[in-house]
């Protein structure tokens, strides 16, 4: 299996990091050879793929739409499902524990957490 070695730059001390380019040798070769013959480094050729990367990824999940009446109804409404299934689970959690921790410290989180839920749920559903 290939690595490429990812040198320091001047914001960061020179130390090196392993990187494994593929677990397939092939593949792995194929990238070291494609390096070679543009005459480009592979670790700056993995810098380079793992910043598009993670760009892509900020990229693709858009910010909420508001803009209109329509969109802020229908967020509500996803977050009125969320809310509910929240509440549900600390309704299990409450409803799950023994006899002998209720009363405890954990047992009356839950308790105020229910509470919360229930009141976040009314407000959201005024609007």
């Amino acid at each position: 299996m290939e690595t490429a070695a990812i040198q320091g730059s001047s914001r960061f001390p020179a130390k090196r990091t392993q990187v494994k380019v593929s677990v397939d040798p092939a593949i792995a070769a194929a990238f070291k050879e494609a390096c070679a013959a543009s005459k480009v480094s592979m670790a700056a050729e993995l810098s380079r793929f793992m910043a598009d990367y993670a760009n892509a990824l900020v990229k693709r999940k858009a910010a909420p739409n508001y803009s209109t009446r329509r969109h802020r109804r229908t967020s509500a409404k996803a977050m009125l499902k969320e809310l509910w299934a929240m509440r549900a689970c600390e309704e299990r959690v409450r409803d799950n524990c023994p006899e002998n921790l209720q009363g405890s410290d954990a047992y009356e989180a839950t308790e105020e957490a229910i509470s919360a839920l229930d009141a976040a749920i009314e407000a959201l559903s005024e609007y």
